[in-house]
């Protein structure tokens, strides 16, 4: 099992990220994930960086593997992200990977172009996957479906086919993704929730593929402080998905989340001062069969966060 730091582009800025990435590397994380938004979940997250132009530089001035959730068929059309994907792969071999998903309206919706509703996102998706691998197998591919492609091809072809993981939170989109994603990348839920989600994809075709999980987790020198970050930075993000996918700017996502408490957050964000206590919640993720952990602190003191974890619960886990 891998042990990823995730690198938040809607709370810090691409140089900050560059350095916490390379810290991140030198204090013993495996990898790095990042995140692809247009917008922050709320204005007082306040950032926005462009995750393909960060990737490049964050590859060159690490040594470990990279992956990102993103979403094909509005913001971006497919053949533009197989371009990206073959584009790091041929600098950086075997170093990088991607996970594909539906998206939210947040980011996807400002193309101006309707916003469809989740089955037919899904029926994209899945047209975007096979646009994306057929460029990567070097076909000329002529497409007019949900997505319109016209005699494209890559010159040269990667020499590795890209991984293509599928991104769910949802036990019905995880079975579906199992199918065909060559694997599966969902986040961490109350209660275990997850290990329904991950259940639901090796049930429907994904059985010895690889499980990312991506844990929401606040760490400081106190639990008070530590709560108090969750909800400072990350009390618009405890929703449901359906509800997630449609809320339109920051501003919305700021009204919706008017009413959650402090004490809200204990459960969407793992919330502990203690390192021993994230230690056990991360070895009951590791007995679900998880290939990665990745890791999101969503407060600050991100150093601090980066070295006491290091030190004190990577060796933990790996013993």
């Amino acid at each position: 099992m891998k042990l990823a730091y995730h690198c938040s582009h809607e709370q810090f800025s691409a140089s900050d990220l560059l350095a916490l990435v390379r810290r991140a590397e030198a204090a013993g994380f495996d990898a790095a994930t990042c995140s692809d938004h247009f917008h922050p979940w709320s204005e007082r997250q306040g950032h926005g960086g462009h995750a393909w132009t960060w990737l490049g530089a964050a590859l060159q001035a690490t040594s470990f593997g990279f992956g990102v959730v993103t979403a094909p068929g509005q913001r971006y059309h497919p053949a533009v992200l197989a371009q990206a994907a073959a584009t790091l792969l041929e600098l950086f071999p075997g170093r990088f990977w991607l996970a594909v998903g539906s998206g939210e309206r947040l980011n996807e919706g400002i193309t101006g172009d309707p916003w469809p509703a989740k089955d037919e996102r899904d029926r994209r998706l899945r047209e975007c996957a096979d646009v994306m691998r057929a460029l990567w197998a070097g076909q000329t591919v002529t497409r007019r479906g949900r997505v319109r492609v016209e005699a494209a091809r890559l010159y040269p072809r990667p020499r590795e086919r890209p991984r293509l993981f599928g991104a769910a939170v949802t036990a019905k989109t995880a079975r579906w993704l199992g199918s065909w994603a060559d694997g599966l990348i969902t986040i961490a839920q109350p209660d275990q929730a997850h290990a329904r989600v991950i259940e639901a994809f090796r049930a429907g075709g994904g059985a010895g593929k690889p499980v990312h999980l991506k844990v929401q987790l606040a760490y400081a020198r106190d639990d008070a402080a530590a709560l108090r970050d969750a909800w400072e930075q990350w009390r618009t993000n405890v929703f449901a998905s359906d509800v997630l996918a449609e809320l339109r700017t920051p501003a919305e996502f700021e009204a919706a989340a008017a009413f959650v408490r402090p004490e809200d957050m204990q459960g969407p964000v793992r919330v502990a001062a203690d390192a021993a206590r994230h230690v056990e919640w991360l070895r009951r993720d590791a007995e679900l069969g998880v290939d990665l952990l990745s890791l999101h602190h969503v407060g600050g003191e991100q150093e601090r966060f980066i070295d006491e974890f290091g030190a004190r619960v990577l060796p933990r886990l790996r013993g």
